[in-house]
């Protein structure tokens, strides 16, 4: 999949998936049904803001403020990766 997320869409998780912290690993982890995927803290961020209401180019700003060098590509590029694996789902309006 090479398309990113539009800036004006509103990411969110799938009905199905969970972003949980995981004690024993010290780790943010997205479940669903059939599989996990271990999260890194940035990844973990970026999905905790996902919430539907909140513009991808909203999250982006958000994270600039969190972090210095944010680039808005890779984390469109980011989301999508978890669109196409049907972890998050993505509406526009």
């Amino acid at each position: 999949m090479n398309s990113a997320v539009p800036l004006s869409s509103r990411p969110e998780l799938a009905p199905h998936v969970r972003l949980t912290f995981v004690r024993t690993r010290e780790r943010h982890v997205l479940q669903r049904p059939e599989s996990v995927a271990v999260l890194n803290q940035t990844g973990a961020d970026i999905l905790g803001l996902c919430d539907g209401q909140r513009t991808m180019g909203e999250i982006v700003e958000e994270l600039r403020g969190r972090y210095n060098r944010v680039v808005d590509d890779e984390v469109q590029h980011f989301l999508a990766r978890l669109v196409a694996k049907r972890y998050v789902e993505t509406s526009h309006g």
